[in-house]
């Protein structure tokens, strides 16, 4: 598979977007708060008074239970792998609510769990502790559900920025599975304790959430990618190494057009190798997709790609996806930034190729810091010769070359920066502070458009 070869494929042009991807994320947004103040009605509806500091604590226990048990189909839902969510929203977005959900739901979990025992103790005159102790042994399903908070509470300690960076992507994502055992325990509590949830619509209402993201999650996390497996039977065709540390990955298998991938976009991808087949890990398309392959480039940032770089050919790939909204779809403006730091020129690399732009309307700039971590050069060159693109490196460390990442110097790189849109990928840290610098120089929030590849 020639570099000219990549470079003449999969040219076409995205389709075009009819709904705006924020108007898509504010409905969203709008739906889930929606949610939450009917779960307050469910409460406000079962509540005649309340009365003395025993009945405030036991009813702030009610609706913080509530709450921690709508919330947490609501994150599974997040990250079910839904494709309208996963293509007009964005993934690395959903994580992002992911994340911050989980922190609420942690919260809520923790302010239930003393609020209700805090409230029962001082109805029974009992000490906090016995009333604890006696309402975990002695309640329908509590230590199920007890079992369940601590996998929670682990999940979320584990989640915390500080315990993330110190995670394998591979421990991380197993971690989350368990997850998914403590809503299940969960569930079984709110249906046996839970005053609100009597025999009426709202019990109803609570199965057809807890069953519909049951069913949601089985389909597209489970048989929709066993079924695409036995359509597309993709297999690794070639590894070629890019650079230091970095591979591309060539896949090929069936009517890989159906697919419907567009440049920017990423596939879960798992590996039916030794050490490899029990993780789905993300990586973008790192080439337009073209109807008989797809190329993916992979930097070790750990086992798991490490890993791939000593695939052999022939080895099956199970793919999710494609997924994610950093695709031409997002642009707004005529003319185009596409920002890349380090492994982040993966998805622009494809964008620099396909987004449509008449000559002198597209600009890269790539941001590394050695010469020899430069990817894809030779191809970038000739895209950008043939397309009529402006193709910059920045090559060096802040000593050598100063900081690029701020609003002057990105101004001065890119004429009439504010009236561009702008792509921004590379490292977490490096692209908040570009994203930063972009908005100081004047480019609107609405053609900021930016994907973490840390999720």
């Amino acid at each position: 598979m020639t570099e000219a070869r990549t470079r003449r494929s999969g040219h076409r042009a995205a389709p075009n977007n009819p709904i705006p991807v924020d108007t898509v994320a504010r409905l969203v947004q709008a739906a889930i708060v929606i949610g939450a103040l009917g779960v307050l009605a469910i409460w406000w509806k079962n509540t005649l008074g309340v009365v003395g500091a025993d009945q405030w604590l036991t009813n702030a226990g009610r609706i913080t239970g509530l709450l921690a048990g709508y919330t947490a189909p609501i994150l599974l839902l997040l990250m079910a792998r839904l494709p309208l969510l996963e293509r007009e929203v964005g993934a690395d977005r959903l994580a992002r609510w992911h994340a911050v959900g989980g922190r609420y739901l942690v919260g809520l979990v923790f302010a239930h769990i003393t609020t209700v025992i805090w409230g029962y103790a001082l109805t029974a005159h009992r000490n906090v502790i016995g009333e604890g102790v006696s309402v975990t042994l002695t309640y329908p399903d509590m230590l199920k559900a007890t079992f369940g908070t601590l996998l929670l509470l682990a999940t979320g300690f584990f989640s915390a920025r500080a315990a993330r960076r110190r995670l394998g992507y591979e421990t991380w994502y197993y971690l989350h599975l368990a997850t998914y055992l403590a809503v299940a325990l969960g569930f079984e509590h709110q249906l046996s304790n839970g005053a609100d949830l009597g025999e009426g619509p709202e019990r109803l209402l609570w199965y057809a959430l807890y069953l519909g993201t049951a069913v949601l999650i089985g389909w597209y996390r489970l048989l929709r990618p066993a079924l695409l497996d036995r359509r597309h039977r993709l297999r690794v065709a070639e590894v070629r190494p890019e650079g230091p540390g970095t591979v591309s990955l060539f896949l090929t298998g069936r009517r890989l057009d159906e697919l419907g991938a567009e440049a920017g976009q990423f596939f879960r991808l798992q590996f039916l190798a030794p050490g490899l087949r029990f993780a789905a890990n993300p990586y973008s398309l790192s080439a337009p997709p073209a109807p008989n392959y797809l190329r993916f480039t992979v930097k070790d940032l750990g086992g798991h790609s490490a890993a791939v770089a000593r695939l052999k050919p022939g080895t099956r790939v199970r793919a999710e996806g494609p997924y994610g909204a950093f695709t031409a779809r997002r642009r707004r403006a005529r003319q185009v930034l596409l920002l890349a730091a380090g492994v982040g020129i993966t998805p622009l690399r494809a964008l620099f190729e396909t987004i449509p732009a008449r000559p002198g309307e597209l600009t890269l700039l790539y941001r590394v810091s050695r010469e020899e971590d430069v990817l894809f050069r030779r191809e970038l060159a000739a895209i950008a010769h043939d397309r009529g693109a402006r193709l910059q490196l920045l090559v060096g460390s802040r000593a050598e070359v100063g900081d690029p990442i701020e609003p002057a110097t990105l101004s001065r790189l890119v004429p009439g920066l504010a009236r561009h849109d702008v792509y921004v990928c590379g490292p977490e840290a490096l692209t908040a502070r570009a994203v930063a610098a972009l908005r100081a120089a004047g480019v609107p929030r609405r053609r900021l458009h930016h994907e973490s590849f840390t999720f």
